[in-house]
């Protein structure tokens, strides 16, 4: 009995350790494409949509929201490049383990008014694995 319990306990244990993971990578040419927030982008060509999707749940564990969110945001960057696109937005939030998000042409150098961090805010930028 005591066998079954351990063996159980240690799956337990290694899906959860594994779900700290990041399991997305950046592929070539993802890292030049920039992230909107919110908002028009303006002076920018739409290029199309991308839906993408990660795991958010390992048996009933819930992924870390904030990782679920990075990778979502990696995949579609990933993605860009297929679209000629250099800027990705999101659509809406992270649902389920999916998420849709905008592609975009703006330009080498352009950097659209909804990017630009206000004087003294934070800015954010994705960490590389």
């Amino acid at each position: 009995m005591r066998a079954p319990a351990l063996l159980s306990l240690s799956a337990i244990v290694l899906a959860l350790s594994a779900s700290a993971c990041t399991w997305v990578n950046m592929a070539p040419g993802a890292q030049a494409v920039r992230v909107l927030s919110a908002g028009a982008a303006p002076g920018c060509e739409k290029r199309g949509e991308v839906v993408v999707s990660v795991k958010h749940n390992v048996a009933f564990y819930e992924r870390n929201a904030l990782r679920v969110r990075e990778e979502l945001e990696t995949l579609a960057r990933n993605e860009a490049p297929g679209l000629q696109a250099d800027t990705i937005q999101p659509l809406a939030d992270p649902s389920q383990g999916s998420q849709r998000f905008a592609a975009y042409r703006c330009g080498p150098g352009a950097a659209p008014a909804a990017q630009k961090p206000a004087s003294g805010a934070a800015q954010t930028y994705p960490v590389g694995g």
